[in-house]
């Protein structure tokens, strides 16, 4: 199974290389003010979606083209979140440019509630399903930039996410097959390891902007 993740990963890899060009640098200070509408959720301590609930997910330590894929996507309606949509339908590429230096410079990482799940079955099954071969071995240094940071990230965000590329309501070729042969419990167990691991601040450096 590993193999053939690996295989597509490949053709996946440079086709993002390919169709991703460098990020435009943006201007962290009015992604400051852009960001002033997002932070009642992403900076709120126990902010949770009200249904199904899960917390909302962190934005600290992502990396910079990974939150531009993300808010692109839910600009087109390719990731299907009304309250999202709402909030980035009329964003511009400058302002999204914009928001992404600001979130790159500074922690927004509320406080996480500790992990409930099975963190060493977690582990095992990271293993056995190749996450690494995306994600890292750490969880927060991936193997594209367009790859999210899974480190500390909420244990339920992580589980509600696994479960939506398994019944396919979010799609991403190669989390849709590897998502299509979890288990509940492979998942649950998946959300825990990856919210155990330590929050990525060493891959991301913040700075309080000027």
């Amino acid at each position: 199974m590993l193999i053939r993740i690996l295989a597509k990963l490949s053709v996946v890899g440079v086709c993002c290389l390919l169709l991703n060009p460098a990020m435009a640098a943006g201007d962290p200070q009015a992604g400051q003010f852009v960001f002033s509408t997002c932070a009642g959720c992403h900076s709120s301590p126990g902010k949770t979606h009200v249904y199904p609930t899960y917390h909302v997910p962190r934005l600290g330590g992502q990396t910079g083209e990974y939150i531009k894929v993300a808010l692109e996507a839910y600009r087109s309606g390719e990731r299907d979140h009304p309250t999202m949509l709402a909030n980035v339908a009329d964003l511009g590429d400058t302002q999204i440019a914009d928001l992404v230096a600001y979130l790159t410079q500074v922690d927004t990482r509320p406080q996480s509630p500790p992990v409930r799940g099975n963190v060493s079955a977690g582990r095992e099954t990271a293993q056995r399903t190749g996450c690494a071969g995306c994600h890292g071995v750490d969880g927060k240094t991936p193997l594209l930039p367009a790859y999210p940071v899974l480190a500390g990230q909420h244990e339920n965000y992580l589980a509600h996410t696994l479960h939506e590329y398994r019944d396919g309501s979010r799609r991403q070729a190669i989390m849709v097959g590897i998502a299509g042969g979890l288990s509940d419990r492979d998942i649950a167990d998946l959300a825990a390891y990856y919210a155990s691991l330590p929050p990525a601040l060493d891959y991301v450096r913040y700075r309080q902007p000027r």
